[in-house]
């Protein structure tokens, strides 16, 4: 191994490893919030991988049928608990995003995808077709049991998980599909080429950690976040319901899930079920971070790239093994240090 593949190889981890690191950033930030351990991150990053490539290849994509009958079982279920607690003044809002605009989606993207629409908007699509899945899922399946122990949030996230992979084959089907770089042509450096792709990546990585950061740091529902994962009784005790952060959290979930698949998407083939991999592997950069920590959780996200670039060269049928692997070793440090901590009432 020379210098040259030394470089290639870490070009890839880093690329890599920064998907991973906004994976591992929503995963800490739904355990922070929720205390949910969120298995089907790599779900989101699926659909919005498929999604976009579909309406690359001319196709319109199967979320928008799914978009519309969640959204639509969302409202059914908030119409249901408004009947009984006799309080109607949400349904309004409430109609807007699970009924109007899957609607709207529903109409517009056929006509769009037969236009031969620019990438830029088949990405913004992707996104509005993504991203309200979030929080519908919270709403069907977490918030129901919110106040339940770790355990049980942990096996219903494993239910969530086959359930969305089963719907991923009905709506995706079985093929493997790529999209285009969003970016062309290639920067030399030193004795290596990169890819406009890879700054790209870089790029919006950064772009949304700092956007993130600024989030939580200087907007009023980014604090009532941070009050909710510090404690949740204090939140609601203050006003702030755990239900609207629940929702919000899993709504910043998915962007960065579909994301992150769009990004990956023009290195890697998107079958149905690659986002439970991907997801696997932000997991382990969120447990570096003991699931509490960003900044660690990134910087195990890096790591995990890189090893598992240089693994698929010395060990290209083990690369899995050896990435999983390593989970193995920071549980145990993670516990040697780790102080018995009860669960809320």
């Amino acid at each position: 191994m020379d210098l040259t593949i030394v470089l290639i190889l870490l070009q890839d981890g880093i690329v890599n490893g920064a998907i991973y690191a906004l994976l591992g950033l929503a995963l800490v930030l739904v355990f922070v919030v929720t205390r949910v351990i969120f298995i089907p991150q790599g779900e989101f990053v699926t659909y919005g991988a498929l999604t976009l490539a579909f309406m690359v290849n001319g196709r319109v994509p199967g979320t928008v049928t799914l978009l519309l009958l969640t959204g639509v079982l969302v409202f059914v279920l908030d119409v249901l608990a408004a009947l009984r607690s006799r309080n109607l003044s949400g349904l309004p809002k409430t109609a807007l995003w699970t009924v109007v605009l899957p609607l709207v989606l529903y109409f517009v993207v056929p006509s769009v995808v037969q236009a031969d629409a620019p990438l830029w908007l088949y990405i913004l699509l992707s996104l509005a077709l993504v991203i309200p899945m979030g929080p519908m899922v919270y709403r069907l399946a977490y918030q129901p049991v919110a106040e339940a122990s770790v355990l049980v949030l942990l096996i219903v996230s494993v239910a969530v998980h086959f359930a969305l992979t089963g719907i991923g084959l009905v709506f995706f089907g079985a093929e493997g599909w790529r999209t285009p770089p969003f970016v062309e042509g290639s920067i030399n450096i030193g004795v290596v080429t990169w890819s406009a792709q890879t700054f790209f990546v870089l790029g919006t990585c950064v772009s949304l950690i700092i956007g993130l950061w600024l989030f939580f740091g200087r907007t009023l529902y980014g604090r009532a976040l941070r009050a909710t994962a510090v404690n949740r009784r204090g939140a609601r005790l203050v006003g702030i319901s755990t239900n609207m952060s629940g929702q919000l959290t899993f709504t910043l979930a998915a962007g960065i899930g579909a994301l992150s698949g769009m990004l990956i998407a023009p290195v890697t083939t998107i079958y149905y079920d690659t986002g439970f991999l991907i997801g696997l592997k932000g997991f382990v950069a969120a447990i570096f971070g003991g699931l509490i920590s960003y900044p660690v959780a990134a910087a195990g996200a890096i790591f995990v790239g890189v090893l598992e670039a240089f693994s698929s060269f010395w060990a290209s049928a083990y690369k899995e093994v050896i990435v999983f692997t390593l989970i193995i070793p920071v549980l145990l440090w993670r516990s040697l240090g780790a102080r018995q901590i009860e669960d809320e009432d």
